[in-house]
């Protein structure tokens, strides 16, 4: 299936239905592939009053496995439920302290996926990057 900007939004759906179902969307959450960064998967802002959510637009490429997607996608979500970028009260005071994102992940079932992802950062990411970037020049 091609990596559309509906099905970036659908992938949103799903992973918050299925794994934050406690979790209230009190803003608008803008999802959207942007960017084409080596080293930064995704980010999380609060423009006006709206959450924007970004996601790599080199993971588009079908060489990059879904799960990284996913795992990107929850690893935002759970900013957006830590109140960093979105309306929620913020629980912490620095987004990634003590590992509070992964260990939320885990909880989350993504233990797993956060293993396939380190591996995959360490011996694939670095070679499918050049391969993308190099067709594109």
């Amino acid at each position: 299936m091609e990596r559309t900007q509906t099905w970036l939004e659908s992938k949103l759906d799903q992973i918050w239905e299925l794994l934050f179902p406690e979790m209230p969307r009190k803003n608008t959450v803008i999802i959207q592939f942007k960017g084409k960064s080596k080293y930064r998967f995704g980010h999380i802002k609060l423009k006006e009053k709206d959450t924007h959510i970004v996601i790599n637009s080199l993971f588009k490429h079908e060489l990059v496995p879904e799960y990284i997607i996913d795992i990107t996608i929850a690893h935002e979500l759970v900013h957006y439920l830590h109140g960093f970028n979105s309306p929620l009260p913020q629980l912490y005071r620095y987004p990634h302290q003590g590992n509070i994102v992964n260990k939320e992940l885990i909880k989350k079932g993504f233990a797993h996926q956060i293993k396939l992802e380190k591996q995959w950062i360490k011996k694939e990411w670095i070679k499918i990057y050049n391969q993308i970037t190099s067709k594109e020049s």
